[in-house]
């Protein structure tokens, strides 16, 4: 590695690149800004995240201080850390992004936890499971559970190509892809009858919420993924009808809702003929997952 001089003084250090990052981070007022430094830092420099803090005083290449400057940059227009080093941890494994997926979020671990706990109520992770993971984006919920289920086959769904080429290329990132197939459909009209269970974190915001939202998911992640017509509402009145149709006798549906959707999706589950509605909150004590269960009449 060549040593590089910034401003024509002293070596550059991955210590003061880091330095530089967290400063510009913290005087544009973002949240973070010490571990998005470190990381970017880190990543820049092709090494490990712990060694900003172990070997600060590593000198680093003209290149290596030119990337980390072009990641400020970004960062300081807003783009996610994800979305600059193109991966995300989710559920302990790193996904890979595209720009046709959302960027994973540790609120979403909830849905992974929650079809977990019913697997093991219903006889156990390692059944043959067959679950349909709807809107899929970067195969996050599907791998994860893959990776936790090791008998279970998974159906990804989504409307975007692309999206799909990402989820595959999770998949085989982790080691599931034989037992991961990605399909092109809207919501989950494209399966038929015999799953165990459908889970989905389907877009629920209303557009005209558009202007609450950050700045990194207004201007990064997919309006397709984000926005639903009928206040937020449409994506759980198709997937509640179409899990009443695919479901096995005592299949389970599991949803992502914004925080204050509980009541009206248990409504929604209730009037398609599901039944034992839960909601189940994340780790901030916000309501963020309802299950629903189908029983044949």
């Amino acid at each position: 590695m060549t040593p590089h001089s910034g401003d024509g003084g002293a070596p550059e250090s991955l210590g003061r690149l880091a330095a530089r990052l967290r400063t510009a981070f913290r005087d544009a007022g973002m949240d973070n800004a010490a571990l998005d430094a470190r990381v970017l830092a880190a990543f820049a420099a092709g090494v490990g995240v712990d060694r900003v803090v172990l070997d600060p005083d590593a000198l680093v290449s003209s290149q290596t201080a030119d990337l980390v400057a072009q990641f400020m940059a970004r960062r300081l227009a807003g783009e996610p850390v994800g979305r600059i080093l193109g991966l995300r941890e989710f559920w302990g494994l790193d996904f890979a992004l595209s720009t046709e997926t959302l960027e994973p979020r540790p609120d979403t671990e909830t849905l992974v936890e929650q079809t977990l706990r019913w697997c093991e109520a219903q006889g156990g992770r390692d059944r043959s499971w067959r679950f349909a993971d709807i809107g899929t984006g970067s195969g996050c919920i599907a791998v994860a559970l893959l990776n936790e289920l090791p008998a279970a086959h998974a159906l990804a769904l989504d409307l975007s190509e692309p999206a799909l080429a990402t989820a595959r290329e999770n998949a085989e990132r982790h080691g599931v892809a034989a037992r991961f197939s990605a399909v092109r459909g809207d919501f989950a009209d494209a399966l038929a009858p015999g799953f165990d269970i459908l889970v989905s974190n389907p877009p629920y915001i209303a557009p005209g919420e558009s202007g609450d939202l950050s700045r990194e998911v207004r201007l990064f992640d997919p309006p397709l993924a984000l926005f639903a017509k009928d206040n937020g509402l449409a994506a759980y009145r198709r997937i509640a009808t179409e899990a009443a149709r695919v479901l096995v006798d005592g299949g389970v549906v599991l949803v992502e809702i914004g925080v204050s959707q509980a009541a009206a999706v248990r409504r929604i589950l209730n009037d398609s003929g599901l039944e034992d509605v839960s909601v189940f909150q994340d780790l901030g004590g916000r309501d963020r997952v309802v299950v629903a269960r189908r029983v044949a009449k």
